[in-house]
């Protein structure tokens, strides 16, 4: 009668496995979190473009008025009807179904104001200049937004 060996992994088989699992997990991940921050990063360039160009289509239909010089609130005069003077009418508008989040800090808010703050923050979404009509996103990336 002849011995089978047993088969199976054995525990240093099974450990060098894991410990190359490790390793491999290691080095795909830090690369996950990047592509989430250019991710984030190219969402919120399609959102500043998005809303600059609003803007601007608001500026051209309002006799170059910016949008929140009327009666109108700057996220009412680009998200309900607006008419010529920047009151509430249907002649212009809505330019944007809601105002978009911030993807950096989830906030929607809009801090109206005459001068540059800069960026960051944290306190809104974004920045809209009153004089300039200037429009950026409240974040500490300098990345040209």
């Amino acid at each position: 009668m002849k011995m089978r060996a047993k088969s199976g992994f054995t525990l240093v088989e099974i450990l060098i496995v894991v410990v190359i699992l490790g390793i491999l997990a290691a080095i795909v991940i830090p690369q996950f979190t990047e592509a989430s921050t250019e991710a984030k990063t190219s969402s919120l360039c399609t959102d500043l473009q998005t809303m600059r160009s609003q803007i601007e289509l608001y500026k051209i239909q309002h006799n170059d008025d910016l949008p929140g010089a009327g009666t109108a609130s700057f996220a009412d005069a680009l998200t309900a009807q607006t008419n010529v003077a920047g009151a509430a009418g249907t002649d212009y508008g809505p330019y944007l179904q809601k105002i978009p989040t911030n993807q950096f800090n989830d906030l929607n808010t809009i801090t109206v104001e005459a001068v540059d703050t800069g960026l960051g923050g944290g306190d809104a979404g974004w920045h809209f200049n009153t004089v300039t009509g200037g429009f950026h996103a409240d974040t500490d990336l300098h990345v040209g937004l």
